[in-house]
């Protein structure tokens, strides 16, 4: 660590995620997102002990997908939701992950615990329309932990904005997955630019 005018500037890995000033995120890991992840089948076994483990050592914020009514969004999310899943017709598209389905739900492994925190947000930013920066800031954090779905949307969105609010982003390689394996390889590319991406076992050594 060095200072410079008065400032941390973290350098390790150790520093960067020292349990007393960072928090870990798991993003959307609900049951409509995961059954769609192209390693579905080992994505929950792989990241459900992290999760646990790491409680033990911060503050954990799961994200949940929250839709607006339709005629409140904006005619960029509804036709981006057109792309995604390929309908000519915006009242064809339902509403995404609503509350109470099965779909909404987060598997049993990787429920939240009582003192986990839950924030419904409605736009791939954790930053946007929530509380998320002053809760961070309440709490002295310095650092966020992303891991979850979908690599190349709401996680490298969100790391990209903690990074330009001034918080440390860093990316948990194996803990994160998307739809899509080669926009999610390109995501991971692009991040380790503008954040820190490591690996599971490097981030419970470093914290540990």
């Amino acid at each position: 660590m060095k200072t410079y005018e008065g400032i941390r500037i973290y350098e390790t890995l150790a520093e960067i995620v020292a349990p007393d000033h960072t928090c870990l995120v798991v993003w959307d890991v609900q049951n409509g997102l995961i059954g769609r992840a192209f390693d579905r089948d080992t994505y929950v076994g792989r990241l459900a002990p992290f999760v646990a483990a790491m409680r033990r050592r911060m503050p954990v914020v799961y994200t949940l997908i929250a839709s607006l009514p339709a005629h409140v969004q904006s005619g960029w999310s509804l036709y981006s939701r057109m792309r995604r899943f390929h309908v000519d017709d915006p009242s064809k598209l339902g509403k995404f992950l609503a509350k109470g389905t099965p779909e909404s739900e987060v598997p049993r492994e990787l429920a939240p615990h009582e003192n986990d925190i839950i924030l419904e947000k409605t736009s791939a930013n954790i930053f946007v329309g929530t509380p998320f920066e002053t809760m961070m800031r309440n709490r002295g954090i310095q650092s966020i932990i992303f891991t979850g779905i979908a690599t190349d949307m709401g996680v490298e969105t969100s790391a990209r904005d903690a990074g330009a609010r001034g918080f440390y982003p860093v990316v948990v390689r194996d803990g994160v997955s998307s739809m899509d394996r080669e926009a999610h390889d390109r995501s991971l590319l692009s991040l380790d630019r503008v954040a820190i991406v490591a690996d599971m076992k490097d981030i419970l050594s470093a914290t540990g």
